[in-house]
């Protein structure tokens, strides 16, 4: 099963990943992914084996060729090859030239995509809800924070640092223990919205966590704020609370299952680049005033919350 993308491809993928464990329940599920995402791949309970992989290259399997080989990467053909090279005695792929298979439709949510794929493919039902994740044995640094995490892997889908600060500096006079997190390439970035929040050192947890560590954080998380990337897909996977803000990309596409407890903002039409290298102009609109409104919505102790605010 190939699957060497970001984390939140890998969490996306995960319904698709239990179906094809329901398809061969006597077989060894082995996960091609991006070493960094291995620890997190070895929480999904329908894989066996995970190995290190890069994008659109070549495998390093030693083993016999596979009954089946699933590519959960792309629509092909450059991924097709990948798995194709091992020789499998099946192969599951979108119908491409020269690979016969389900078609691709462009506007299909990610989540169902790849069920579908696995649904028609090999004649299982898919769940798309299936998207739970066990919890890392890891303890966590901190429990029952406020995440903020203002990071997100293009400029095009980060939300400006001065307004997570507003939010972080909201969250934290309403009596909520802030954290603001983020990867190691983060950590200026998350120092700046602590600052702008008035928050000590302590609360930044950017470049301070492990893989597993930050994932347990979200597990254990009383509510998660960011943007369209990986931790709002932890949230989602751990059930927690979240606002995540939605620009270039659609909700409809990435964005959470629709749970009371995950609030969507965007204000796009679709036609947004999400690997710009400038702040898109639907994320630029949605406002402090929005977030916080939402966030006090979500954490009133009565619960209840709308889900979304799109338009």
């Amino acid at each position: 099963m190939l699957r060497p993308l970001g984390l939140g491809d890998l969490l996306t993928g995960v319904p698709a990943l239990r179906a094809i464990r329901a398809a061969v329940p006597d077989h060894r599920l082995v996960l091609a992914t991006t070493a960094a995402l291995r620890p997190l791949a070895e929480l999904i309970d329908a894989v066996d084996e995970v190995l290190p992989a890069r994008e659109l290259e070549p495998l390093a399997w030693d083993g016999p060729p596979p009954e089946l080989a699933v590519d959960l990467h792309g629509k092909g053909p450059a991924s097709h090859v990948v798995v194709a090279d091992l020789r499998p005695q099946r192969l599951l792929t979108f119908g491409s030239p020269g690979y016969p298979g389900p078609t691709w439709f462009p506007d299909e949510h990610e989540v169902r995509r790849w069920c579908r794929l696995v649904s028609e493919g090999l004649g299982v039902d898919a769940d798309p809800d299936a998207l739970d994740l066990a919890v890392p044995a890891v303890p966590p640094p901190v429990r029952d924070v406020a995440v903020v995490h203002p990071g997100a892997a293009y400029p095009g889908r980060r939300w400006p640092p001065d307004r997570f600060a507003a939010v972080a500096r909201h969250l934290a006079d309403a009596g909520h223990d802030v954290r603001i997190t983020g990867g190691p390439a983060e950590v200026q970035l998350a120092r700046s919205v602590a600052a702008g929040a008035g928050l000590g050192d302590d609360a930044v947890l950017a470049g301070r966590t492990t893989s597993l560590e930050l994932a347990a954080v979200v597990a254990s998380a009383r509510v998660v704020v960011c943007g369209d990337t990986g931790v709002a897909h932890l949230a989602t996977a751990y059930r927690r609370p979240s606002v995540v803000l939605f620009g270039p990309v659609p909700p409809a596409l990435w964005g959470p299952p629709p749970r009371e407890q995950h609030v969507v903002l965007w204000h796009g039409d679709g036609t947004g680049d999400p690997w710009g290298t400038e702040l898109d102009p639907a994320l630029a609109r949605i406002t402090v005033d929005e977030v916080t409104t939402a966030l006090d919505r979500l954490l009133a102790p009565s619960g209840g919350s709308p889900r979304a605010c799109e338009g």
